[in-house]
């Protein structure tokens, strides 16, 4: 006698970035007795609201997030907090008959979070070295040695990314495996639906030109030197999140901040962003479980829908 496979006890809305997976996770959290579980790791950070997208309180509708403005911006992220965090979370809400809807873009903290992993320790002589390299040599030397190592694991990180790319050479050097290698199976530790937003290219590069447009007259700026007061330039891993380390780099040089939105920045911005959204696409479309339904402009209307359609068939499979 076959049994059926266990109803979902845990939502995850994933997909690139300004695909419109908040929006999507407030309308299942709100119809499915929920509440959303932010899994943007940039989004942790205090402070940084318009230049993560961060939805503002009235966008979220009476829907409760939770870890959001958990860090100071001159906190390292680590994947291993953030999944302790996380499962905190997610376990109190099941506890208490709420539907945990994950939602965001980072896909290491997803997997983190929904497959059981464990992430290698730390070795602070290895780090220091690297990080000392890194210094002097600058990211893109570094990724190119992780492409040599690990071809898989330089495709997924941004050659941009100094902390990602020392912590993937650490993790190779202390267990002589590729990052990748130290990456488990697909074993679940929640029972979860995974929905993956779906938009075309040409317009998802087009949503996030705009995004980046709306963020500048939303005060990206001034946000970037309220944070920089803050200590935003010594934090290794918000420092470096797109737009402002765009920002950073601008507000050190001399152009004035017109300028700088005109001819560099908002069009480093995006170029990086676009980058980044192929990237997150390319790690989220190797999980055969997500189940990806379309948010471009032909099936925008019928996205809610089609996601509590398929909740719904999950439960009852």
């Amino acid at each position: 006698m076959s049994t059926a496979p266990p109803s979902p006890r845990v939502i995850a809305v994933v997909g690139p970035t300004a695909a419109g997976k908040s929006d999507l996770g407030v309308f299942l959290a709100q119809r499915l007795g929920g509440e959303v579980v932010n899994a943007d790791s940039m989004q942790l950070y205090r402070g940084m609201d318009i230049g993560t997208a961060k939805l503002t309180l009235a966008e979220r509708e009476g829907v409760p997030h939770h870890l959001l403005d958990v860090w100071d911006v001159t906190r390292t992220a680590s994947v291993a907090e953030y999944q302790a965090l996380a499962r905190a979370e997610i376990d109190r809400l099941l506890a208490a008959g709420r539907v945990p809807v994950l939602v965001g873009g980072s896909g290491l903290y997803v997997r983190g979070v929904v497959d059981r992993m464990e992430f290698p320790g730390t070795d602070p002589a290895v780090r220091a070295r690297l990080e000392a390299e890194l210094e002097e040599a600058g990211p893109a030397v570094l990724h190119a040695r992780l492409a040599r190592a690990d071809p898989e694991a330089a495709a997924a990180i941004l050659s941009g990314n100094g902390r990602r790319i020392v912590r993937a050479l650490e993790v190779i050097e202390i267990t002589g495996k590729p990052f990748t290698a130290n990456l488990p199976g697909r074993e679940a530790y929640y029972d979860t639906l995974q929905i993956g937003v779906d938009v075309a290219r040409p317009e998802l590069d087009a949503r996030i030109a705009a995004r980046v447009d709306v963020m500048w007259e939303r005060g990206l700026v001034a946000e970037v030197r309220a944070l920089e007061a803050a200590g935003l330039r010594e934090g290794r891993t918000a420092s470096r999140a797109l737009g402002y380390q765009q920002v950073l780099a601008a507000l050190a040089g001399e152009c004035g901040e017109e300028e700088a939105r005109a001819e560099t920045v908002r069009a480093e911005t995006v170029r990086a962003t676009k980058r980044f959204a192929r990237r997150q696409d390319t790690w989220f479309r190797r999980d055969p479980r997500i189940h990806w339904l379309d948010g471009g402009l032909s099936g925008r209307a019928e996205l809610s829908g089609r996601a509590l359609a398929l909740v719904e068939r999950a439960v009852t499979a």
